[in-house]
């Protein structure tokens, strides 16, 4: 939203944030949230129109669209988001321009399910789908179930290929579609995640064992979608920075794959962490993954994000004010009132303009 108003100047949270050639007009962003509204085809419906919309009169700086499936075999249920084809492709365009008629930044998270997929939507009465219901057999870097779903079977390399020139479609028509930047889902235990870890990839090959071959699917992706959009198109990538699992992925890991992103065009970190393993152990609490990102700014010096828990407006404007990181996600804090990042802006007595349409209530 475009604001004149000096008052912003005091309050980092609603100062701009510029990237490549996008700047953001403040620094409360909207995260990626599955919609599972998608039935078989991938495509957007009414309800993304509405669901995404809402968020765009609503103040936030970025909005970023849910996990969207590079392949068919990519989704995390059978109702998921897609963008492997033209169709899809083009029931996005709409959105991201209502999305920029009321001046705001969006984005488009890609992923990948792996292990993780072929599930049933939220709601049905049985957990994983099968063939006849449009389901499939899920990939992963190794044979190895998450928890009690189904046993994967191993990746071959003309998979991987298959997965990375994917990612790259995928973000071809990600521009196509207008969107203003690409965030690649490499967290919360799914296909890049998988490879990551060395709970959950156990390859000999050139896809496993040192970190540098359990980071190569990520590297690759990162240098294909940086190959087939403009330079001056951010690229953020999703991260778990742990797995929260002693033997797995974990923050000194993380940062050094941090330090390969930023040199390779990564141009910021999106921290999460868990995901991977039935086994891991946290305990939430507002802030509870912020360390995370902190120390990967610190040590990396990449622009980063908070995700979780964060729905107080002075403790989002004291993580940017302190310079622990250059934005915050929210998700719960959206969906209880999309509108939120105006309320946030009142209650730190920030001016910022709201659309006309809804601009008289701001007198009441």
């Amino acid at each position: 939203m475009t604001d004149t108003h000096s008052s912003r100047e005091n309050v980092p949270l609603f100062t701009p944030l510029t990237l490549r050639g996008v700047t953001f007009a403040n620094r409360l962003w909207v995260s990626p949230m599955c919609q599972y509204s998608s039935p078989l085809d991938g495509v957007a419906r009414a309800w993304h129109h509405v669901h995404i919309g809402s968020f765009a009169t609503g103040g936030a700086g970025l909005i970023m669209m849910e996990a969207t499936g590079v392949l068919p075999e990519g989704r995390i249920s059978i109702n998921c988001l897609g963008l492997w084809n033209d169709e899809q492709r083009d029931a996005l365009k709409p959105i991201v321009e209502f999305a920029h008629q009321m001046k705001t930044k969006i984005g488009i998270q890609l992923a990948h399910a792996g292990r993780k997929g072929s599930a049933m939507p939220p709601g049905a009465d049985h957990p994983f789908a099968s063939v006849e219901e449009g389901g499939w057999s899920a990939p992963a870097p190794s044979a190895i179930a998450f928890g009690k779903m189904p046993t994967p079977h191993e990746m071959s390399i003309d998979e991987i290929k298959r997965t990375v020139a994917g990612f790259a479609d995928a973000a071809k028509r990600a521009v196509a579609a207008g969107f203003d930047l690409v965030e690649i889902h490499a967290a919360h235990g799914y296909l890049i995640h998988q490879f990551l870890s060395p709970l959950s990839n156990i390859r000999t090959d050139e896809y496993g064992g040192p970190l540098e071959n359990r980071t190569r699917l990520l590297v690759q992706i990162v240098n294909a979608i940086r190959g087939v959009i403009p330079d001056s198109m951010p690229l953020f990538v999703r991260i778990s920075a742990t797995d929260w699992v002693d033997g797995g992925w974990d923050l000194a890991q993380s940062i050094e794959l941090a330090r390969v992103l930023k040199h390779i065009g990564v141009d910021l970190i999106d921290v999460s962490s868990g995901g991977l393993s039935d086994q891991q152990q946290i305990s939430p609490a507002p802030g509870y993954q912020v360390p995370f990102a902190e120390a990967i700014k610190k040590e990396v010096g990449i622009p980063v994000n908070a995700v979780g828990l964060i729905h107080e407006a002075e403790f989002a404007n004291e993580l940017v004010a302190s310079g622990k990181v250059d934005a915050v996600m929210a998700a719960r804090a959206f969906l209880r009132n999309p509108r939120w990042a105006l309320d946030v802006a009142a209650h730190l007595g920030v001016n910022i303009d709201w659309p006309r349409q809804i601009s008289m209530g701001k007198k009441k």
